[in-house]
């Protein structure tokens, strides 16, 4: 067991490149599964449905009903979150790091989620000069 946690500690010390599109280790889901497009429609979290998926970048994306699944295929980019879906802050600070799809900010047309209430808050104590930060950053945290 020790050697089992020398080598985890060994190996996660080295960069690895992410993908583009955040997903969980043991799924494929973009936005762990919930609706992208109801952020912006109903300006909360909604979990989807496997009924209604969809392919993109690599991910997985759910959605609550037909018209959302409509709106995503029609205009990914319009709803996809930022940075791929990983943690805005993160990005920001030059890392990547999984989100809590309840921790979201949806700005300018845009979806932004964070890693869990904490971070959000921090995130929205200086979440402009945040955004700029993370555009800088972004796409290169995954290269």
């Amino acid at each position: 067991m020790r050697k089992l946690l020398l080598a985890l500690l060994f190996v996660s010390g080295y960069s690895f490149a992410a993908d583009p599109i955040y997903t969980p280790w043991f799924n494929n889901l973009a936005i762990k599964g919930y609706d992208s497009v109801a952020y912006f429609t109903e300006n909360k979290p909604v979990e989807g449905k496997e009924s209604f998926e969809y392919e993109w970048q690599g991910a997985t994306w759910r959605f609550s009903s037909a018209d959302n699944l409509a709106k995503f295929s029609a205009e990914p980019e319009k709803y996809a979150p930022q940075y791929g879906g990983y943690c805005a802050y993160a990005v920001a600070k030059g890392k990547t790091a999984s989100i809590e799809p309840e921790q979201f900010t949806v700005l300018d047309g845009k979806l932004y989620l964070n890693y869990n209430a904490s971070v959000q808050e921090k995130w929205l104590t200086k979440r402009d000069d945040y955004i700029q930060s993370a555009d800088n950053n972004w796409p290169s945290v995954i290269e």
